[in-house]
Formats: structure tokens, C-alpha cells, sequence
């Protein structure tokens, strides 16, 4: 079993800049990929980035590449969101994910096995 707990939601004006955290219970966090997805009302939950256990691999949603940047500590069984230039659409509840697959990244909603409380982000126009 894996518990997730984010943090470091909040709001921000367009433009700025904001870390989102995901703290990992557990003893063999480096065996599970992660990944961030996020879901805005009234839209389905979408991908915006992954990252392998060994944290040498990475993916991104098109949307957010260039902008947001993913990185793990595996000593602090954490995994962290960095978001640059955000824009209003970037506004969602963004959650955390950890699976039992390992290698690479994964991108997609069905491969999570377990699943953080979310935390707000709201950027402002």
C-alpha cells in the first residue's frame, strides 16, 4: 500500500510560479513510477506528467512541456511538480499517482494504482 499526500496548491497570477509536492508513504518508493494529472470542473481527469523510479525518465502533456517540470527524491519519498508561466488554464485540482509499473514513465489514468487527495491550483487572469 501506498499513501500520497500533496501539497503546495494555492493561487497565483498568471505568469508566476508555483512547486506542488507529493509525499510517499512506504519503504520502496524508488520501485513505483509517478505521475501528476490534474482535472479542472466539469472536465475529465487528463495526464501532465510522469516520471520513472529511477527518475531518469520523463513524459509531459504538450500543453504543459517547456513550462512545468518533474523531478523525485527518492530519500524523501517525494516527487515534486515545478509549474512555470502558468495561464488560467492551467487551473485544476492536481493529483498525484504512483504505480507498480517500473522503467519507464506512463502517461495514462488506467496504469495508476494509487492515488493522492489532490490539491487546488488556481492562476488567476
Amino acid at each position: 500500500q501506498v499513501q500520497l499526500v500533496e501539497s503546495g496548491g494555492g493561487l497565483v497570477q498568471a505568469g508566476g510560479s508555483l512547486r506542488v509536492s507529493c509525499a510517499a508513504s512506504g519503504r520502496t518508493f524508488s520501485a513505483y513510477a509517478m505521475g501528476w494529472f490534474r482535472q479542472a470542473p466539469g472536465k475529465d481527469r487528463e495526464f501532465v506528467a510522469a516520471i520513472s523510479g529511477s527518475g531518469l525518465s520523463e513524459t509531459y502533456a504538450a500543453s504543459v512541456k517547456g513550462r512545468f517540470a518533474m523531478s523525485r527524491d527518492n530519500a524523501k519519498n517525494t516527487v515534486y511538480l515545478q509549474m512555470s508561466s502558468l495561464k488560467p488554464e492551467d487551473t485544476a485540482v492536481y493529483y498525484c499517482a504512483a504505480t507498480y509499473l517500473y522503467g519507464l514513465a506512463y502517461p495514462l489514468v488506467d496504469e495508476y494504482d494509487y492515488w493522492g487527495q489532490g490539491t487546488q491550483v488556481t492562476v488567476s487572469s
